[in-house]
């Protein structure tokens, strides 16, 4: 049986497409084909409506399909329902509405994983490891339906209570917070590394992007800095503006930065640099990765294609696409590729084939034959085809399979909570340490964690043993494997002795996130991080420096 409501629904949805009017695309097949379809959608939709089993949701099922189209073309063609335009707009301007706290969870449980600095959440006292319980009385562990950083968002000087449960406290507290503008800055970090080696840690390009390097910049030359760092690593890109007007800090004005070629002829266009520089004699690292992507990309090409400093690291992400913003009705979005950007070598660092990754985000080997050359303004030759290739590559760090499952298992954090506890103030950032004691102790706490893992040699071995059972030969080497396998299986004890060094560092990085923050967190980094060392090692040497700029490396 029909109702009435069902049946509103399925005949607007037919009046909506249909209305289109398959008359006036008659003349041209293109137009004729996409309103064809059109109206099989509206046709299937209504049916659907009417005799499917069970009631539908119509907005769910759109947004479903629309996904799915979209999912068909690139990965960063997006729709933005009614519903996310406020992700929408912090994902552009950095801004939102709430405390300022990253909310994870962990085996069913609201965990305070950050707070960011100078927020409502730090001024309020809540600490990084409290477990939020309820959100104004409501509570979140009970009620799935609830969306809890929803219900942390909301306007500015309203207020939120949280209830917590914080590891010592013998009952649950209550904090009041009120809610504030918060601003994701596109600059968590500045400083000095050395005496004369500053650092700025460029992390997105929101719409405030270029003020915040240019300040960075200006204030450590101040201080004496004399060579820079500049990472971009984990850096997803953002808006291409920004990008132009940050390469143009260090490049003379009316430099090309980036050209844009689509469909659309009309939009494509030459980007220069508009403005004075700050600087054109610094030597300057730029730190990659393969999570550097898009306007992180054009920073860090441009920089090499003018060789106006090195590349350290890893082969950056390769997304050389631009999107535009086009409204649609009912307060929706979409965020289209239209075009993909050219740097100044005229090179596209579009990966060939972005729909087949490896695990850590990177390109993978692109074949010599898939490449094309190309040169920097001092002759250097580069290559396109799959992102910014480094000057100088580090690889990038391989961490332990125990230290890997420490991580991952929140062991380490939930360390850190117990150790904040039992330490009310620590030393600065790049002054504290663990001392073997302290590790000792949380070899003791670890005893009773669980926290199996599998080692690499392992895996290969299992892979060994499976090939030998295909090929049926197993029983002949099935004494050998066994011996093997007993002497290859990993002991925690061993390795937590064995890899006593790289778990001290991840634990002391955790704990000093816990009364710094994230800046602190970025000091204590500059001893053990490869790429920084690797810069530092290369400053020391300025031969080398030079000689890589003018392609002798």
């Amino acid at each position: 049986m029909f109702t009435r409501k069902r049946y509103k629904i399925a005949a607007a949805a037919a009046v909506l497409v249909g209305g289109l009017s398959l008359a006036s695309f008659r003349n041209d097949d293109r137009f004729f084909e996409i309103a064809r379809n059109l109206d099989i959608y509206a046709t299937l939709f209504k049916e659907l409506n009417l005799y499917y089993v069970d009631e539908l949701n119509p907005n769910k099922m759109v947004k479903s399909s629309i996904d799915a189209m979209l999912k068909s073309l690139d990965p960063y063609t997006n729709f933005f329902a009614e519903d996310e335009i406020e992700d929408y707009m912090t994902m552009t301007t950095g801004r939102y509405n709430g405390i300022g706290a990253l909310i994870g969870t962990r085996q069913g449980r609201s965990i305070v994983m950050m707070i960011y600095e100078g927020t409502p959440a730090e001024k309020s006292g809540l600490q990084i490891g409290d477990e939020i319980l309820k959100i104004d009385g409501v509570d979140i562990k009970t009620r799935r339906d609830i969306d809890s950083e929803k219900l942390l968002r909301g306007q500015t000087n309203t207020n939120v209570k949280l209830t917590v449960r914080r590891f010592g406290a013998k009952d649950p507290l209550d904090i009041p917070v009120s809610r504030d503008v918060v601003k994701m800055t596109n600059v968590p970090f500045y400083g000095m590394i050395t005496d004369e080696v500053g650092y700025i840690d460029l992390k997105d390009f929101t719409g405030t992007a270029s003020r915040e390097v240019r300040n960075a910049f200006v204030e450590l030359k101040n201080k004496g800095m004399k060579k820079l760092v500049l990472d971009v690593r984990e850096n997803p890109g953002g808006l291409l503006n920004m990008a132009i007007d940050i390469a143009n800090i260090w490049l003379p004005r009316e430099s090309e930065i980036v050209t844009t070629k689509g469909k659309v002829t009309e939009w494509n266009k030459t980007y220069t640099a508009l403005n004075p520089p700050l600087d054109l004699e610094m030597p300057m690292v730029v730190l990659t990765n393969s999570r550097s992507a898009s306007a992180a990309e054009i920073v860090s090409g441009v920089i090499q294609d003018y060789d106006r400093g090195v590349l350290v690291g890893q082969r950056t992400y390769g997304k050389g696409l631009v999107q535009t913003t086009r409204e649609l009705s009912y307060n929706t979005k979409l965020k289209i590729t239209t075009a993909k950007y050219y740097i100044p070598s005229g090179r596209c660092i579009q990966a060939i084939d972005y729909s087949h990754r490896n695990p850590d985000g990177s390109v993978g080997k692109i074949p010599d034959s898939l490449k094309t050359a190309f040169k920097t303004k001092a002759g250097r030759v580069v290559y396109d085809g799959g992102g910014v290739t480094p000057d100088v590559a580090v690889e990038p760090a391989s961490p332990a399979p125990i230290a890997l499952s420490l991580t991952n298992r929140g062991l380490i954090f939930d360390y850190a909570v117990k150790y904040r506890h039992a330490h009310p103030t620590i030393k600065p950032a790049r002054e504290f340490r663990l001392s073997d004691a302290d590790y000792q102790d949380f070899v003791g706490w670890l005893k009773d964690k669980e926290y199996d893992y599998t080692s690499q040699v392992e895996k290969d071995l299992g892979t060994l043993e499976a090939s030998a059972k295909k090929e049926k030969s197993f029983d002949q080497i099935q004494d050998q494997l066994k011996a093997l396998k007993n002497k290859l299986s990993h002991s925690k004890d061993a390795d937590l002795a064995t890899f006593k060094g790289e778990i001290k560092t991840l634990l002391e990085q955790e704990i000093i996130g816990h009364y710094y923050l994230q800046k602190g967190m970025k000091e204590a980094s500059f001893s053990t991080d490869p790429e920084i060392k690797a810069a530092l090692d290369l400053f020391k040497d300025m031969n080398r420096y030079q000689a890589i700029l003018k392609g002798q490396k």
